[in-house]
């Protein structure tokens, strides 16, 4: 096991982690993940499927005659969001995640973790090994493409589970049982800009908004972080309106469910004005930093020098027009939940930006617990787009997760919890997409929970998990299998 990992425990569960962390497994390249499953379950003499997805499903007898009933779905999802940090030298598609023990943190190096969904996965890989807990029938469900469309969860073939519980391993927060989540649906925005030859003489530079958290689109969009695409229109715009600059190029964010923390410009600039420039750029870092307080203090501004001669840029008054597109487009919250004190009900994220040629590419996600509040929202920024010239496509979206306050299994679950660490977990839904709300449309009656341990950055090159923590996910998972 890696030296990051020695003497952790539960063992069983930092093992197989430890292992995942040296399997590529960015959404859409799950395969090698779900071949170390299917090899778990055959060494371990368990029956396993995969279905056409390409999700995994492992049936465990229960480990006693007595312990009948219908089966406990264990679930979680085999990928991961597979961000870093510009200059962070890693291949996703075949390099060990670099990780790393700080104190009660097990954390990495400028890239994400996977711990979102992986010490869930872990957990589950535990159990189908543990000889040493009491449980009934269990049904292992490891689905594939969580994070960029919950496409395992979709195509999951129905009548494969038979269980009448699930157990989703896919939360962030220990000491809180979910119940309820928010729907979502992405919009991908198109147009095309007329490029013109640069004017002669001019010099291409590259400006750089860099420095901030990100994170998750759903769980940290209340958290008043910044967003790189918002604040490089902002400056671009500034810059535009003050110097001799144009706009050759500008992309940004790199996954619909982050907050984007990097965006770049390529600029053509007057050499006379780069030192007023960069005067500007200094008072409009402070500002933005004083603005974002402490929820983002570090936002930076670079501006370097290329060695190339800037040819093609977007004609003036299409890039102005691209600038305050971006600068205006929504992005935040939108609505709180009325009957949940401190759960956001709606939002919208304006994650990415590419520009290829004479092609800009915009691409949003959208999130509401309210199916026509998310109609709503999406409606609204496709308005928006079309409006200033873009051509609009949007994903049908998936469900919500409706909260069920009766559940049976929440209230095994509350009191296993209370029994385990003398407190009463805290009862919450979550605004972001769990794979629930589709499981429960295709196994209709399933009566779910999902829980998991402090994980905090999920998403973002910030990602770490509590070690602790992970201990007490879980003792209580195993006494809650051990008492259904």
């Amino acid at each position: 096991m890696d030296k990051a990992f020695k003497g952790l425990q539960p063992e069983g569960l930092w093992k197989h982690f430890a292992a995942l962390t040296r399997i590529p497994r960015c959404s859409k390249n799950e395969a090698a993940a779900a071949a170390y499953v299917l090899a778990e379950a055959k060494r371990l003499g368990l029956k396993v499927k995969q279905d056409g997805a390409g999700n995994v499903i492992v049936w465990k007898p229960a480990s006693h005659k007595s312990k009948k009933g219908p089966a406990v779905v264990i679930q979680g999802h085999l990928d991961m969001v597979c961000e870093k940090n510009e200059g962070t030298k890693l291949d996703f598609c075949k390099d060990p995640i670099p990780v790393v023990r700080d104190g009660d943190l097990i954390k990495t190096l400028g890239t994400t973790l996977g711990a979102d969904n992986g010490i869930g996965v872990a957990a589950g890989l535990a159990l189908m090994e543990a000889t040493d807990v009491k449980h009934g029938p269990l049904e292992f469900l490891f689905t594939i493409d969580e994070e960029t469309g919950l496409t395992g969860a979709f195509k999951l073939e129905q009548g494969l589970l038979k269980g009448t519980r699930l157990l989703n391993l896919d939360s962030e927060e220990e000491g809180a049982l979910y119940i309820g989540c928010a729907g979502g649906l992405d919009t991908v925005a198109t147009k095309r800009v007329r490029q013109v030859r640069a004017k002669a003489g001019a010099k291409l530079f590259r400006l750089k908004a860099c420095g901030l958290k990100g994170g998750h689109s759903g769980l940290d969009i209340s958290q008043g972080r910044g967003n790189a695409l918002k604040l490089i229109a902002r400056v671009l715009l500034r810059l535009t309106r003050e110097f001799d600059l144009e706009l050759a190029s500008l992309d940004g964010g790199s996954k619909r469910n982050a907050i984007p923390r990097e965006a770049f410009a390529l600029v053509s600039v007057n050499p006379a004005q780069v030192e007023a420039i960069g005067q500007v750029l200094a008072q409009m870092q402070a500002d933005v930093r004083s603005e974002l307080g402490s929820a983002d203090p570090e936002f930076t501004l670079l501006f370097e020098p290329q060695d190339a001669l800037p040819e093609r840029v977007v004609e003036p008054g299409e890039a102005l027009a691209l600038l305050r597109f971006l600068y205006a487009c929504p992005h935040g919250m939108l609505a709180m939940t009325p009957d949940m004190p401190g759960l956001v009900q709606t939002s919208t994220n304006l994650a990415i930006v590419e520009t290829t040629n004479e092609i800009v590419k915009v691409s949003l996600s959208h999130r509401s617990s309210v199916e026509s509040a998310k109609k709503d929202v999406g409606a609204m920024v496709a308005a928006y787009c079309e409006m200033n010239g873009f051509l609009v496509e949007q994903s049908s979206g998936y469900p919500g997760w409706k909260p069920n306050l009766g559940s049976a299994l929440l209230q095994t679950a509350i009191r296993v919890h209370e029994e385990e660490f003398s407190s009463r977990p805290e009862i919450k839904a979550i605004h972001a997409g769990l794979e629930c709300g589709i499981i429960g449309e295709r196994y209709p009656g399933m009566d779910m929970i999902s829980f998991g341990p402090n994980i905090m950055g999920a998403h973002s090159p910030d990602e770490r998990v509590s070690i602790s923590s992970t201990g007490n996910f879980w003792k209580f998972l195993v006494a809650l299998i051990e008492s259904l």
